[in-house]
This record gives structure tokens, sequence and C-alpha cells, in this order.
């Protein structure tokens, strides 16, 4: 559609997407910024609706990716206004240092527990007042890789579709079921679904790779300085640790998600392949095809 240009910094939607900066402002119009071509795109695979762009032709200036061009071939042919702005603009707009030239307000997905699809044997982590976005940002990257059944985050410090968010995630926010809800609601879900809880905890007597991930299982993990609650120590099935042979006495909460995710993935696996093997059935399909 055909493009404004705005080239004033006292624009009105230049004034309002500065507002948005602030987490009160993204709540009460219920929107939120999305900064960069990725996660843009992946936004929209999602079925996110945006409600307007915003680009900048001068950037990105050593020329473009080939998801900066996919994503300005499909804003030629969208139908919410896309706003040209000149260079000085962009730089008061862009959400971070990681000017690619273009930015869209959408609004952000309202999910619930009842929208997680589980497979038979779900894989689901539970994140508990994690306040770094760059850390919830960092769990969704891994779980989006990972495959994960759903990302439960409970009592948030953070706004889960902060900019800074979704820009660590790299847009899998929009890609991985992604819920918020209450300690005590997430609770009642896995009883009623028969997921065990395993909460990671330097305390814990059991080594990670000592405990069975292969059926059912949610990982609960904490902040890095407040750790988990006592809700969790209380209500999980089983608590587990990583070993630490340093002098530090934790990890970084999105590098102890790693471990534990691809603990559990490791094991699934090994027990298919296992299957696989001492299966007759699995083995005459392998050697017909």
């Amino acid at each position: 559609m055909p493009r404004d240009k705005i080239t004033s910094l006292t624009n009105p939607h230049v004034k309002e997407l500065v507002r948005l900066r602030t987490g009160g402002r993204r709540k009460s119009a219920g929107v939120t910024i999305v900064d960069g071509s990725r996660e843009i795109l992946r936004a929209m695979e999602a079925g996110i609706e945006f409600k307007e762009f915003y680009v900048c032709p001068e950037l990105p200036g050593r020329g473009f990716s080939e998801e900066q061009k996919q994503l300005r071939t499909r804003l030629s042919g969208v139908k919410v206004p896309v706003f040209e702005v000149a260079r000085i603009v962009f730089a008061k707009i862009a959400y971070g240092d990681r000017q690619e030239g273009v930015l869209g307000i959408c609004e952000p997905p309202k999910r619930s527990l009842a929208d997680l699809q589980l497979r038979s044997k779900p894989l689901i982590v539970i994140i508990e007042h994690v306040e770094k976005p760059g850390n919830l940002g960092a769990i969704l990257r891994t779980c989006d890789a990972a495959g994960v059944s759903g990302v439960i985050v409970c009592d948030s410090k953070t706004d889960l579709y902060n900019p800074n968010v979704i820009r660590a995630s790299v847009g899998t926010i929009f890609t991985v079921n992604t819920v918020q809800c209450s300690n005590d609601e997430v609770l009642r879900f896995l009883r009623t679904k028969g997921i065990k809880a395993y909460a990671a905890s330097p305390r814990a007597q059991t080594i990670y790779t000592q405990m069975d991930f292969s059926g059912p299982v949610a990982v609960v993990l904490g902040s890095e300085q407040e750790g988990l609650s006592d809700f969790w120590d209380k209500n999980a099935d089983t608590h587990v640790k990583i070993p630490m042979f340093g002098s530090a006495d934790s990890l970084n909460v999105s590098t102890s998600a790693a471990i534990l995710i691809y603990e559990a993935v490791r094991q699934r696996e090994d027990k298919d392949l296992k299957s696989q093997i001492t299966n007759p059935k699995s083995q005459t399909i392998n050697k017909q095809q």
C-alpha cells in the first residue's frame, strides 16, 4: 500500500512509539514493539496481526540480508499502514542498537494453559521470577530449538512481550507456545495432565543425569538471585542439581535451562533409538526403506 513519509521527530507517531518504550504504556495500549526482520517474519508466520510498520530505506547501510529482502517484499503487500521514515527518525524509534531499518507494532498473542498442545509425553519448561528479559529470551530460543511442548512463565517480574524479550528470543516467543499464569494454576495443570515437576536446585541431592526425563516432565527453574520459591520446594515431584566444581554457586538460568532441556532431548532420542532396535516391526520397516 502507499507509504506515508515521516521526517520529523515531533510527528505524533514518533512520540507514541517513544511512549511505547515503557511497559505501562504498552500494557494500556495492548500492543508491543517488534524490531528486526527475523523477529517480524517469525511473528507473521505465527499469525500475529500487526497494526503498522515503520521502514527506513536508508538502513541497513551495508546491503540487505535474504531475510530483510523477504520482509520488505512482504511489506509491499500488507493491508496495514507502512510508514517510511528518515534515518534520524528511525534512530529515535528503534528499540536497541541493531538498526535494520524495520519495526512493527502488533498485539501480543493471548495464550492460556488450555491452548498448550501437548504430545503424549510432553516436555514443558516452567520459569519463575526470571527478571532479565535477555535470560527469558535465551531460554525461549533453546526451547524452540529443542522442540519443547510449551513454556510457562509463573509470577514473572518481567513483561512477557517486552521488546527486549522478543529481540533476545529472535522472535521465537511467537513460535513457542508461551503462557503466563500463577504457580497454583500451573500446578493444577501438571497434576491434571500427569506431568511430573523436576525443580532445579543447588541444594538437591540428585544429579540431573540420574533422573528419567523421558516421560511427561516439566523442568522448573528460578532466577539466579532468588532461586525457586518455597512453593516449588514443597510441590515439585523431585529436585535435581547441576554439579558445580568451581567457586561459583550457580549458573546463569538460561545455561541451566539449556543443560536440563537437552538432557531430556538426549534421553528421549536414546529411548526412541533403543525402541527401534529392539522392535522387530521397526526393523522390517527400516529394511524396506
